[in-house]
């Protein structure tokens, strides 16, 4: 196939050359091998050059070259062809990628130019050689023809290499790169047969064609212009005719008309190629991002800035049992109420600064109840360019961890509790006890407020214990822990600092509060005790300490329990106040 389309190409351009040695006015040939190449193997090379070479050699043989002339011809156009392939492909290697599309007509142009150049001053110095032909001449007409044929058939080469069938089986091509090419010729062949200049009627249907089918149409499409146009040039016929131009001046002008026509396509395509690539871009990242957002556990929305949502994830169905499409829109009522203002004043902070946020909020499912949820937002471009954005929200569901961390928050407290609370009477143990003593000496020491201290314990205890059993001994000590919390003040602490020993902790006291502390404990210890139907008198002794002074704690406990013995020794059952002496 390769061997055919060189062959033909180089037989039918250089028949519609003027005469022997002189060169065509467009030349493909170059540019179907370059295709070729750059659509291959760079190791399958070697073969395809040696059989182009082999069937350009007896075209040119058949249109009238010389032997000398025409192998030495050959070979300059393999040294454009071998040229531009090799800089291309170093330089793209994927020629496939369309990302690397506008790179590679840049590379491929600049390639072209520079080849072109190189192999027309050999070609014009055989030209000059071997047929007397002007140097200048012969260079310009190489390199004109080259250039432009080169640009637009390399590119249709590597079009069609790679669509193949597809480039005219494709849904509805066919038929219209039937009828815009037709159009094309159409114009074309009136513009070129009428004698007056109006070559430039073509070009509206060589752009018509560009924009339909692109590269394929700018290639068709100069092709068809520059065979039409050498062959009425060559039978007489056209607006070239109308100055006295020789045989060169007619084929610079039209090299001229087919290069001004590449000029308005090829950047046309280019551009068009690059718009379809971002289109295509942009279609598969929304692709992408509708398959992450729709089948993501987490919910994800798009919200204005005035709060309306655009868009809500199927997801959002299973979290909070409302439809996406009910979920549009301004929804502030499925908000908590508590959660709603902070929520609003959080999204218009991300929209002010762009700075991305978490946030802990609840939203009412449709059930009824509310799920917490966590919420990530962050600014994204607001479809219609506006300065403020819309917020992406995504969200997932945190009930269970917030129910777990209440859990684990109660049991924290409770543990607390405990640590500071008498496990058998519910009163405070002593390191409860230790610190708010501590805590009533600074506020004494600060602002001077006095503080009284109540020590005491059950009289004869231990034969209760002995005599009962310790059960009996417990039963006495919660009740007496009663006793002690109904004698005292909400603010006042009770405490139990082991066995039966207790104290009550009393701040900001007047003088004689203790003391009418220690005569209703007192007088509810004449009540009988009833543990397993056996009545029993619990009687108390106490020792009271006030604190008028900065005093430290120990000192303290010492004059409390000074005068807790000091009663002891009284006859028990009744009270003692220490004096400070």
């Amino acid at each position: 196939m390769l061997a055919v389309l060189i062959a033909t190409a180089a037989w039918l351009a250089l028949t519609l050359a003027r005469g022997p040695g002189e060169l065509a006015a467009i030349w493909v040939g170059n540019g179907i091998l370059t295709g070729w190449l750059l659509s291959r193997r760079t190791a399958t090379w070697p073969g395809y050059v040696a059989i182009a070479f082999a069937a350009e050699l007896p075209a040119r043989l058949l249109a009238g070259d010389a032997p000398a002339y025409a192998a030495a011809i050959a070979l300059c156009n393999l040294v454009e062809v071998l040229a531009v392939a090799a800089v291309v492909r170093s330089r793209v290697p994927d020629i496939r990628n369309p990302r690397h599309w506008m790179r590679l007509g840049g590379i491929a142009i600049a390639a072209t130019l520079v080849a072109c150049a190189v192999a027309g001053a050999m070609a014009a110095s055989v030209a000059h050689g071997l047929h007397g032909q002007p140097w200048g001449r012969a260079f310009a007409s190489w390199y004109a023809a080259h250039v432009v044929g080169m640009v637009v058939v390399a590119t249709t080469t590597l079009v069609v290499q790679r669509e193949r069938l597809r480039l005219f089986t494709a849904q509805g091509r066919g038929w219209s790169l039937a009828a815009t090419m037709g159009l094309l010729v159409a114009v074309a062949t009136g513009v070129f047969l009428t004698p007056y200049p109006l070559l430039f009627l073509a070009y509206p249907a060589l752009l018509l064609v560009a924009a339909r089918h692109q590269f394929v149409g700018v290639a068709l499409g100069v092709i068809a212009l520059g065979l039409i146009g050498a062959g009425a040039t060559h039978l007489g016929y056209g607006p070239l005719w109308l100055h006295d131009l020789d045989d060169h001046g007619r084929i610079a002008l039209l090299q001229v008309y087919l290069a001004g026509g590449c000029l308005m396509t090829i950047p046309l395509c280019l551009a068009m190629a690059e718009r379809q690539r971002l289109a295509a871009s942009l279609r598969e990242s929304e692709r992408r991002y509708r398959m992450l957002a729709d089948h993501s556990h987490d919910a994800i929305a798009r919200v204005r800035a005035d709060g309306e949502r655009l868009y809500v994830s199927p997801s959002s169905a299973e979290m909070f049992g409302w439809s996406p499409a009910e979920l549009l829109g301004s929804r502030w009522d499925i908000v908590h109420p508590d959660d709603r203002a902070q929520q609003q004043q959080a999204m218009a902070e991300v929209l002010a600064t762009g700075r991305a946020r978490t946030d802990v909020f609840r939203v009412r499912h449709r059930d009824g109840h509310y799920v917490w949820i966590e919420a990530v937002s962050r600014r994204i471009p607001a479809d219609d360019g506006g300065d403020s954005g819309d917020l992406m929200l995504a969200a997932r569901d945190i009930s269970r961890r917030v129910a777990v961390e209440q859990a684990l928050e109660e049991s924290r407290r409770e543990l607390e509790r405990l640590a500071r609370a008498d496990a058998l009477t519910g009163l405070a143990n002593r390191r409860e006890f230790d610190a708010r003593l501590a805590q009533a000496l600074r506020r004494l020491q600060r602002h001077g407020t006095p503080v009284a201290l109540l020590c005491m314990d059950i009289d004869h205890f231990k034969r209760i214990n002995d005599g009962h059993g310790h059960a009996c001994g417990d039963a006495v000590l919660q009740l007496f822990a009663r006793r002690l919390c109904d004698a005292v003040r909400g603010t006042d602490l009770v405490a139990r600092l082991g066995g039966d020993e207790f104290t009550i902790l009393v701040e900001d006291a007047a003088p004689g509060s203790a003391e009418a502390v220690a005569r209703k404990i007192v007088a509810a210890s004449a009540q009988p005790v009833d543990v397993d139907a056996t009545p029993l008198v619990v009687t108390t002794s106490i020792g009271i300490a006030y604190a008028l002074e900065p005093v430290d704690a120990v000192t303290f406990m010492a004059r409390a329990d000074a005068a807790l013995y000091a009663a002891k020794d009284a006859g028990r059952n009744g009270y003692r106040v220490h004096v400070q002496g």
